[in-house]
């Protein structure tokens, strides 16, 4: 664990489990507190609060290699702490024996909405004010709003569990994706021409609709475009949703490996087909639409 007995600190504080728009809002507040001679940190608890508090802690918006790497792009220092911790201490003592005493912090950024303290008690009001006693300056980020409504990690699940996949990445600032382990399938797409990839989605992960989505893959270096399918394909069967994508121009082998899949668009629903050949076609208009979408995002090489 980081000590910053000799270094004063600009402390970024939430949730940060999507690490959307609105988190970033908070964290580069933090951020530009490097310019006056503090650290800029990001406090993580170990587990979401949820957890401890219901034993239902929401699903996950990033996970893995994925989550380090955009924490990683934030350029802060991550301080993580029990949420149990901290959970029956007052606004206070938080404020004093954690931000203060283990933090050094003089700068402390959070959301509008925020809540600290036992049971929530602490509002950004009370942060302010407490700052004050303690030497610590605080900025609220304001609201950052999309269609109208706040952005939270909550839209965005809601967004991807209806297939909203551009919503969701407009929310995020960045492309909804995952890196879980390639397993090996069935090898059917190979014998339909569009060889596949197969990933399992963990119980603790948000699950997008089902459907086949215009994708992109990341493998050996570049991004591909790609078609996913997202469920249980009703023509085939299966037993557990997953996750199946064909990466367009890409012939390697990637079995065992974590490779990162974006979800670019929501193409179409799942579909039981009368054959194998009318689905071998329907995949070849998908492919088509794919490489238009993926040629028009920011991950195509220009």
């Amino acid at each position: 664990m980081t000590d910053f007995k000799n270094q004063q600190t600009a402390v970024a504080l939430g949730t940060f489990d999507g690490l959307h728009k609105g988190h970033i809002s908070v964290i580069n507040k933090a951020v530009i507190q490097r310019d006056n001679g503090l650290l800029p940190v990001i406090m993580l608890f170990s587990s979401h609060p949820m957890k401890i508090l219901t034993g239902k802690p929401p699903k996950e918006l990033f996970s893995g290699e994925i989550k380090k790497r955009e924490f990683l792009k934030t350029g802060c220092e991550i301080y993580k702490i029990p949420f149990e911790k901290i959970r029956n201490m007052s606004p206070e003592e938080f404020v004093r024996d954690v931000l203060k005493k283990e933090l050094n912090a003089s700068f402390v950024t959070c959301g509008f909405n925020f809540r600290f303290g036992r049971d929530g008690e602490g509002s950004p009001e009370t942060l302010k004010a407490l700052g004050e006693k303690y030497n610590i300056i605080t900025q609220v980020a304001n609201e950052v709003d999309f269609e109208n409504e706040c952005v939270s990690s909550t839209r965005i699940r809601k967004a991807l569990e209806k297939g909203e996949a551009e919503k969701a990445n407009c929310m995020l600032g960045r492309y909804f994706s995952y890196d879980f382990t390639v397993e090996t399938g069935d090898k059917r797409g190979r014998l339909l021409g569009f060889p596949t990839i197969n990933q399992f989605f963990p119980e603790s992960f948000v699950l997008p609709k089902f459907g086949v989505y215009a994708s992109a893959a990341y493998a050996e270096g570049r991004w591909y475009p790609a078609v996913t399918d997202i469920g249980i394909r009703p023509t085939i069967g299966n037993s557990a949703p997953r996750s199946e994508t064909c990466i367009l121009g890409y012939s390697g082998n990637l079995y065992g490996t974590n490779t990162e899949v974006a979800l670019l668009s929501y193409l179409r629903g799942e579909i039981k087909f009368n054959s194998l050949e009318d689905l071998s076609k329907q995949m070849e208009k998908d492919a088509e639409k794919a490489k238009e979408i993926f040629k028009n995002c920011d991950l195509a090489e220009k």
